[in-house]
């Protein structure tokens, strides 16, 4: 995404937020009505407001299943247009809630909001925001209600920006427009040490960094989408992450020069949705990597962890990792992969997960991987694959073992006690 700074309107908004309502945040024509109660009461503090919706409960994944009852694959273009009405239904009865509790208000489609995005549908990208419409509803005293999740591509196109991109637009949206703060609500209280429900003890935090969220976002913490946590950081915007059920404080996500670190490591994530592919008898010479890589690349399948055994007489063994759900994609990939550069082996397993420790603190304190490995070993976790950055250390393990492991985890670095 360019930078949004330069769509701003010419004047600030003065006191307005971005607040985004997730799918269980609107799942019942109850809980649209709570929306708009807690809508209406920052409006009646003084706030301008956008507010982002995704689409209610889990329509979206019931407008997939409806697609795939009549198409045994489904045309993208039509995928999106279609997706795309689940978030319409949600602007436009919150619209109506509002004005029903005498708060004026409008629903814009992405289009209408002026969300331009990439011509990669199921998965767009937003490229710039044209946000004219927005601010003249502002103008006229109303709240402004945003279809979430989705943008318009040059040709009119109708995208969608894939799981979690109600975030995403939020975020963008807030940046564009200038925004004092963007406010994601969802059914949890904030950003936890770990999943709540893997480990009863996680608690949440008050604040966070935007690099320390972007590491658990990446890793599997399904709160916040990495792509939002990455435009909230470029533009420094203040996230809030919020319930919808609660006057609970929330956690912020803001710069790390304003969180005051107390442990050095902040949470601990898991990612169930891992497959790893090793190629054996791979020999070592410059090039064998782009040629097994750039494959997987121009088919846009993310590769995280990677591991290359000790060369042994010309041959090498390397094991990368990617999304289960690519894995059927780039198996014939890498089978003709293997035969161009006469790797003698290639083997897959799906029964893999991630366990990862993330904190800015690490950087500067020693002991953290040994820590954890051995926390691991002590209660008889194999590690299969290491991944490391600054501020955090990722290890590849049974699937079968990882909740265990986060609670073993979070119990060793003492992350139930503030």
């Amino acid at each position: 995404m360019h930078d949004t700074r330069g769509d701003r309107p010419g004047r600030p908004r003065g006191r307005l937020l971005v607040q985004k309502y997730g799918g269980s945040s609107l799942a019942t024509a109850e809980r649209i009505v709570s929306a708009a109660q807690r809508v209406a009461a920052a409006r009646a503090q003084g706030h301008e407001l956008v507010v982002v919706v995704s689409a209610m409960g889990d329509t979206t994944d019931e407008l997939i299943q409806l697609a795939r009852s009549v198409a045994r694959q489904p045309d993208e273009r039509e995928l999106d247009h279609l997706l795309s009405t689940g978030e319409m239904v949600s602007a436009t009865l919150l619209a109506m809630a509002l004005a029903d509790r005498g708060c004026p208000a409008v629903s814009l489609t992405a289009a209408q909001a002026g969300i331009r995005t990439t011509r990669v549908f199921t998965r767009a990208r937003i490229t710039g925001i044209q946000p004219e419409r927005i601010t003249r509803e502002l103008d006229k005293g109303k709240v402004v209600v945003v279809t979430g999740f989705q943008g318009i591509t040059e040709e009119m196109d109708v995208t969608t920006l894939g799981r979690g991109g109600s975030d995403t637009t939020a975020v963008a949206l807030a940046c564009a427009l200038g925004a004092e703060c963007c406010e994601i609500y969802t059914d949890v209280e904030g950003v936890y040490t770990a999943d709540p429900r893997v480990e009863p003890a996680a608690r949440p935090l008050d604040r966070i960094s935007y690099e320390e969220m972007l590491e658990l976002a990446q890793l599997g913490a399904r709160v916040m989408h990495p792509r939002a946590v990455e435009l909230g950081l470029l533009f420094g915007m203040p996230i809030l992450v919020r319930s919808s059920f609660s006057d609970a404080p929330g956690t912020l996500i803001t710069g790390g020069e304003e969180v005051e670190v107390r442990k050095h490591v902040r949470g601990v994530a898991h990612d169930m949705d891992v497959a790893k592919i090793t190629l054996g008898g791979v020999p070592d010479r410059p090039g064998i990597a782009a040629a097994i890589f750039k494959p997987l690349a121009d088919a846009s399948i993310n590769v995280d962890v990677i591991a290359q055994a000790a060369s042994l007489e010309g041959i090498t063994e390397l094991s990368f990792t990617i999304s289960r759900g690519d894995l059927p994609k780039a198996l014939p990939m890498m089978k003709e992969v293997a035969r161009q550069i006469g790797a003698t082996a290639l083997d897959t397993s799906d029964r893999l997960a991630k366990v990862s420790i993330v904190g800015t603190g690490m950087q500067s304190a020693p002991g953290y991987a040994a820590r954890m490995f051995s926390a691991l070993a002590q209660a008889n976790i194999n590690i299969d694959m290491i991944s490391t950055s600054d501020i955090r250390i990722t290890c590849v393990i049974d699937r079968e073992r990882v909740e265990e492991a986060v609670r073993v985890l979070h119990r060793a670095f003492e992350l139930d006690t503030d």
